[in-house]
């Protein structure tokens, strides 16, 4: 049951941060998500059978120390941005912020009501995942989040670097999940103990 229920946080969790980029998009001109009927919170709209399910449930099993997943990517025109110079910085953090806000939300909770220890679970989990997904979205590394944050700032001198990184770049987040993942850790740990209290 425990397993069932992380994994509706987590489908629920990715279909808050994926309408959230839709929903800045739709507010800097570009309607293209909203017109592929992607600014709902209905998860059937955003479900990845990979990334939303097959990943999900193949971690649970194993008990893995991190469970990540993902949704279709919601589609976003640029070239529709009224921001054309900071548009897809708004879009690529509102995902992450989206999460950010509902970890502050159900951590803030935690920290100042005296909740029943199976809503002290609950929300624990709904903080921690929220967490996660925001931490890992922020890596600077092709598809996540972080790469277009990074692109954006990237002088034009330094495009070598913006290839690799597409070029290799699920070969990358597979080593950072890998090799990285301490400092993952520490910056989820770090961020849950400060807005809920807890360790």
């Amino acid at each position: 049951m425990e397993y069932i229920f992380l994994i509706v946080i987590l489908i629920f969790s990715v279909v808050i941060h994926e309408v959230a980029h839709g929903s800045v998009a739709y507010y800097l001109g570009d309607p293209t998500a909203k017109y592929a009927g992607r600014l709902t919170l209905n998860p059937i709209k955003h479900l990845d059978p990979i990334g939303s399910v097959f990943l999900p449930i193949i971690l649970v099993l194993i008990q893995s120390p991190i469970i990540l997943g993902w949704a279709k990517p919601v589609p976003v025109n640029p070239r529709n941005f009224r921001d054309q110079k900071y548009g897809s910085v708004k879009v690529s953090l509102a995902g992450p912020l989206a999460n950010l806000g509902v970890a502050l939300i159900f951590g803030l909770a935690l920290r100042f009501i005296n909740l029943p220890l199976s809503l002290t679970a609950m929300f624990a989990y709904i903080v921690l995942i929220n967490i996660v997904l925001a931490v890992f979205n922020l890596i600077p590394i092709p598809p996540l989040d972080g790469s277009h944050i990074l692109f954006a700032f990237l002088p034009y001198s330094a495009q070598k670097i913006k290839f690799f990184l597409r070029q290799f770049g699920m070969f990358l987040i597979i080593f950072v999940i890998f090799f990285g993942f301490q400092y993952i850790s520490f910056a989820v740990s770090w961020l849950f103990s400060l807005i809920t209290g807890l360790t």
